[in-house]
């Protein structure tokens, strides 16, 4: 069974985790990284406007060349994860040849990210969600057919997320977060430091720089961590926080689980998750994993598990047993492709 992957291919990345886990599930898998096609990682304002002046071309360059792969190629199905560049002519060609086209967001809303994903979604065959929420928001923004729509978690990639050794000494903390910024998670951060001023934090992610505020700039590392050094970090800290991003436009609700739910306890660590009744569905509360609910509880969960090492070691290693039990990506790889036979998309 021969799959046409197209996505960013890097080590770490989700969309990777999922595509190498569909190859040790038995699909030929030929992957697109998108990432060779459309520049998206300029930090200087020049370079920045350059790409935007070129995105249009390049992104009709990279549809050229997937028609061209899925051509010589001839795949039994396509997967498309996130799909910000992909034209709604290129899934319609694709549909029409008899292939089916399936997608995976991982994204909480569909008209936040581009103007491409939203015309798009009418013509996929079938589109997995990580959010329990879009299938309702795909129905009420798109009229996509619910039964079209299944809830496939994220999971962590065993690959990558994993326990290390010998960890370097910059990135060892109490605390640290690992994401990008938002106004919700930086009211957290500062509650948490204006109460504990003698912890040790770090804050990693690429965006933030876009906080405005003060009192957190001494614990903003100011970098993005990939690949084995996000492992590392998660490894070096005694505690991992999993704060959820907030409702944005075009989503009926928030995060209510991330990949750092799974990354986290995937790579051994101590993970203190923010409470829902989604995330406690993963995870036995104080036995594989820690839970608060606004900064007092954060606050008074730091603490405790700063004074309690073995417990907090105790609920990792539960937390880590759990993860490799359930929640790898060759678990959800088998869950995709139970769907698509089920759906008779493939067989």
């Amino acid at each position: 069974m021969k799959a046409l992957c197209i996505g960013q291919e890097w080590r770490g990345s989700n969309a990777s985790g999922l595509f190498y886990a569909l190859s040790r599930q038995g699909c030929i898998t030929n992957v697109i990284n998108e990432q060779a096609y459309i520049s998206t990682s300029a930090s200087h304002l020049p370079l920045k406007a350059l790409h935007r002046l070129i995105r249009s071309w390049q992104v009709t360059d990279l549809n050229g060349y997937m028609q061209e792969q899925a051509s010589a190629f001839a795949p039994d199905w396509i997967l498309v994860y996130k799909g910000a560049f992909m034209k709604a002519g290129t899934i319609q060609a694709w549909i029409t040849s008899g292939i089916p086209v399936v997608a995976f967001y991982p994204d909480v809303s569909f008209t936040a990210h581009g103007p491409h994903i939203p015309k798009c979604i009418p013509y996929y065959s079938h589109i997995f969600t990580t959010k329990t929420f879009v299938a309702d928001d795909l129905a009420r923004q798109f009229g996509y057919p619910r039964e079209q729509v299944s809830f496939v978690p994220h999971g962590f990639d065993p690959l990558v997320h994993r326990p290390l050794g010998t960890l370097p000494e910059n990135l060892r903390c109490d605390v640290s977060f690992i994401g990008n910024y938002s106004p919700f998670k930086a009211m957290l951060l500062e509650e948490l430091v204006r109460k504990l001023p003698d912890l040790d934090l770090k804050i990693w992610g690429g965006t933030w720089n876009r906080y405005q505020g003060s009192a957190l700039n001494t614990f903003i590392q100011g970098q993005q961590l990939l690949g084995d050094a996000y492992v590392a970090a998660i490894n070096a800290s005694r505690i991992n926080l999993g704060i959820l991003s907030e409702q944005v436009r075009g989503a009926s609700s928030g995060d209510l689980i991330t990949s750092r739910t799974f990354h986290i306890p995937g790579s051994g660590g101590f993970l203190l998750h923010q409470r829902n009744n989604e995330a406690l569905q993963y995870f036995r509360e104080d036995e594989e994993a820690a839970f608060f609910d606004g900064p007092d509880e954060l606050v008074e969960k730091v603490r405790y598990f700063l004074e309690y090492p073995d417990e907090r070691a105790r609920i990792a290693a539960m937390g880590h047993q759990r993860a490799l039990r359930e929640y790898s990506m060759d678990v959800r790889a088998k869950d995709v492709l139970a769907v698509l036979k089920v759906r008779g998309l493939i067989s």
